[in-house]
């Protein structure tokens, strides 16, 4: 009984795919691998037999045979915020779909040591992991990825700027791996083109920029592109410095700059331009405490597009990035990296980083300057 039960229970191998469908064991592998060199005859009859005998195939096995796990290591900061958590999801989900396996570890991204950031490559190391994909939204992660010691490819999921260029992390690398390296990110300095377009078509000319914590390369990639718009369009632009991207820093500075105006007789300039949309959250908040209509007294734009921002009161204008392109395309340069997929291409390409668009939504929290 026991070794009928153990018969029942084994699992069916490759050889038993191949026998049922009438083809070599190399071609059931080469269907399985997504192998172009196969007719979609025999790759349907080989799918039928897949699913008859409820074959699927064993992860080890592959890896023995092709020299690679099949596994990446995603070392992410942002955790706690919508952009890298969308971007993450994307990757997994891109990884699934070619038969990868992610393993992801999580760090503090203003936090994060050499050390910790060289351990957790290590650990990786131990998995054999097959390539590497950093999500480093901050200056310290991204010379941390940089100077990491590995020798797979990496993919680098940054800004364009920051205390450290592009061009100089790379430095930091041994030429032959800097061979092996790929860096993409958003397409910063043309959101804030168009939202700079936008409020100058709304007849604005004096601004209040909340600025996102320096430490950010997004927040310091913003800032630059802001201040270098502002003078090529005659805009006069008040820079607010926060330390956090939240609501609650953005709303305190905010009810102290009303307070002072209150207080001097000073005039508030007539937009509010947000570096995330959380931040604008709070600004919008201190704006109604104090009797200030949106976008009636002064209007109001975010960046990220995150969820419910088009059921705040008013609607938010903000910046929605390709998130999920993001994703998509980290993981095409990691495929391409392992020689499995074509080169990616982009629509643009600055200071070395493949970008992704992201697209100005325009709602009723952005209207015409107010006269004062």
């Amino acid at each position: 009984m026991a070794g009928k039960r153990n018969a029942a229970n084994k699992r069916p191998s490759m050889f038993e795919v191949a026998k049922m469908a009438g083809v070599s064991h190399q071609t059931v592998s080469r269907v399985i691998n997504h192998s172009p060199d196969v007719s979609d005859a025999t790759r349907e009859k080989v799918q039928k037999a897949i699913d008859a005998l409820g074959y699927r195939p064993s992860n080890s096995a592959r890896a023995l045979a092709s020299h690679r796990s099949r596994t990446i290591g995603l070392v992410a900061g942002g955790q706690r915020f919508y952009g890298p958590i969308s971007a993450i999801s994307s990757i997994e989900a891109m990884a699934r779909q070619h038969g990868l396996f992610m393993s992801v570890s999580m760090v503090h991204e203003a936090l994060c040591s050499q050390a910790e950031f060289d351990e957790l490559c290590s650990t990786f190391d131990e998995m054999n992991v097959d390539a590497f994909i950093f999500l480093t939204p901050t200056d310290v992660m991204f010379s941390a990825a940089c100077r990491a010691q590995i020798t797979q490819p990496r993919v680098i999921v940054t800004s364009t700027h920051g205390s450290i260029s592009v061009q100089d992390g790379l430095r930091l690398m041994k030429p032959a791996d800097r061979r092996r390296v790929s860096v993409v990110g958003v397409d910063q300095w043309s959101a804030m083109a168009d939202v700079m377009h936008l409020v100058v078509e709304h007849g604005h000319r004096s601004v209040l920029y909340f600025a996102g914590p320096k430490e950010w390369r997004d927040a310091a990639t913003r800032l630059m592109a802001w201040n270098k718009l502002c003078a090529a369009n005659a805009v006069s632009s008040v820079t607010v410095q926060c330390e956090t991207w939240e609501s609650t820093e953005a709303y305190g500075k905010m009810n102290h700059i009303l307070e002072n105006i209150g207080r001097t007789g000073g005039n508030l300039p007539t937009c509010m331009v947000c570096a995330n949309d959380s931040q604008a959250v709070g600004v919008s908040r201190a704006l109604h405490e104090h009797g200030m209509r949106i976008p009636q007294d002064v209007s109001l734009v975010g960046f990220d597009d995150m969820p419910a921002m088009d059921n705040m009161y008013p609607p938010l204008s903000t910046v929605r990035p390709d998130f999920e392109q993001l994703g998509v395309a980290a993981m095409r340069e990691t495929l391409f990296l392992l020689g499995e997929g074509d080169e990616n291409s982009f629509a643009s390409s600055q200071h070395g980083v493949g970008l992704i668009p992201a697209k100005v939504i325009g709602r009723t929290s952005l209207g015409t300057a107010s006269r004062r």
